[in-house]
Order: C-alpha cells, then structure tokens, then sequence
C-alpha cells in the first residue's frame, strides 16, 4: 500500500474522484493544517537545533566559515546546508546517490567556500586523516553493523580539538516500539542496533574522544511514530524499506491533527517547561557533543 492509498484510507476518502496531489494539495491548504514536517521543525529548533543567530547547529556545536565540515549520512542535508550557509567547508555522505545528488545542487547555491558530495557507505570515508574540524552523524549509527568500528573512523577523520555531534535513537522509545512497530523497522536498512543511554558514552569515548554535553530531544515525533504505526497495522498497511524513506507524506488526518496541537502547544511560553520536561522522559533520540583531544608533546 502506498502513502497515498493510506491517507484516503484513513480519509475515508477512496472513492474521492480527486487525484492524489489534488487531495494533499487541498488538505495542506485547508484551515488550520499544520504540517508535522513543519511543526517538527518548531519544536527542534526550541530544543536547541538550528540556532542561525548564534551559528550553533546545535546548541554548544557552532560552526564557522573557518570549519570544514563532515557530515555523514547527510540524508535530506539539513545539517549540510546550515554550515553550509556559514560558509564553511562541507563534505557530505550518503549511500543513497539521489540523495547527494540533489544535495549537491542545493548547496551550490549557498555560500560554501567548498563543498564535495560522496556516495558512501561510509567506511572507509572519503577525506584524509585529521582533516575534518566539525563532524557531524546523526541518526546513524543504529544502521551500521560495526559501531565500533564506524567509529574510529570517524576519529580517524577529525583533526585534534574537532568537535563531534553525534546522535542515535533514545532506547526508552525504541523498546517501547519493539511492541507494536512492524517487524522490519529493527532490520536492515533500518535500525539493528538499540544503544542504552550509558553504553552511547561509552561507544564515544572508548574511540577516544572527550564527552563535552549529553542532551535528549524529540517527544513530539516519539509519539508521532507511536501513532503513525498505529495507524498503519490499523488499515492493514504493510510498509517495507528505509524507513526514512517510507515515512513521508501525505500523513493520516490523525497525524495532522496531533501535529496541529502539538504547534499550538510549544507556541505558549507557559509550555517550555513541559516540553522540556517530556523531552527527556521520552525523547525521540540522544545527542552527544565530543571532543577529539588535542595531542600535547612532552
């Protein structure tokens, strides 16, 4: 079943003679649609992402002109184009060549002082050792089936005192899925690994780097995935493949309506200590900021 056929579906609208992109078209323009792309993006740049006027792309991660940047399993590239658009140096990786691609024409149009797409799994990565001052990985490391291993090579990357910003799925939420998301979401290409939240630092540092912030985000798309696979085995949808891929829009009018009141939420003030708060009880994923140290000579 395709996106589409599950959005009519949970519309109950599979007999609306009205083409697909008529259908989203009208459902995005309608009054008081809140696209949960959007809302998402809300929510992280209050969580600290994002954060253009102070150059952090997140919080205590600034990225300069100065910096060269690597990003791996770049995805859509929004990390890319934020330091792209500081200026810096960007090399940006991903195994899926439409994917850089398109990133590549993107980012041509920013004021990277240079930039280099790369089809790659990753390992080995494609620059030279100690060469990288910002690296970024986020969402990654769960699909690698050597963690270890794509760690040190991200190591191997950065130059001494180049700062890390690495995230992975929170473990609360991903065993919490293990009860009713289908099957494939914990197979390859997806997520093979789930890192408790101590064995995440200890994955750091054993490769050699200096933990410098710990931080978690993301309820609202926690209890986005919660319903969207909900939703999904209630229509009898079953979906296969990358996940990051199959979970695109058009999103069932449930899906848009906790992202219209999740919007109307984090717009009070009164509501950041809530949302802090439910952050850390169940975030969608953990991030961590390291250090790569800088060698003293005797």
């Amino acid at each position: 079943m395709t996106q589409f056929e599950l959005f009519r579906r949970m519309s109950g609208l599979e007999n609306d003679p009205r083409s697909n992109d008529e259908l989203w078209t009208d459902t995005v323009n309608s009054e008081g649609f809140v696209d949960s792309r959007d809302c998402g993006l809300v929510d992280a740049v209050q969580s600290g992402w994002y954060l253009g006027q102070t150059d952090e792309l997140f919080k205590g991660f600034a990225v300069s002109a100065a910096d060269s940047v690597l990003d791996v399993g770049c995805g859509a590239g929004g990390a890319t184009l934020f330091c792209a658009n500081r200026g810096a140096h960007v090399v940006f990786v991903d195994a899926v060549a439409e994917k850089i691609e398109s990133l590549r024409a993107r980012v041509a149009a920013t004021p990277a002082r240079k930039a280099e797409g790369y089809v790659s799994i990753g390992q080995p990565l494609p620059v030279e050792d100690g060469s990288m001052t910002r690296i970024v990985a986020m969402e990654v490391l769960e699909h690698v089936e050597k963690p270890a291993e794509f760690m040190r090579e991200l190591v191997r990357a950065g130059a001494p005192g180049a700062l890390y910003l690495l995230a992975v799925p929170d473990p609360v939420g991903e065993h919490i899925q293990k009860n009713f998301a289908p099957s494939y979401y914990f197979q390859q290409p997806n997520h093979i690994h789930i890192f408790e939240r101590e064995a995440f630092v200890s994955l750091v540092t054993d490769a050699g780097l200096e933990i410098v912030r710990r931080d978690a985000f993301g309820f609202f798309w926690t209890m986005w995935m919660f319903m969207y696979w909900t939703l999904a085995k209630a229509s009898g949808t079953e979906l296969e493949g990358a996940s990051h891929d199959v979970v695109q829009p058009p999103f069932p009018p449930l899906l848009n309506d906790w992202a219209k009141l999740w919007h109307q939420l984090i717009q009070m003030p009164e509501s950041a200590p809530m949302k802090q708060a439910l952050d850390q009880l169940l975030p969608k994923s953990q991030v961590i900021i390291a250090r790569k140290p800088i060698e003293r000579v005797p």
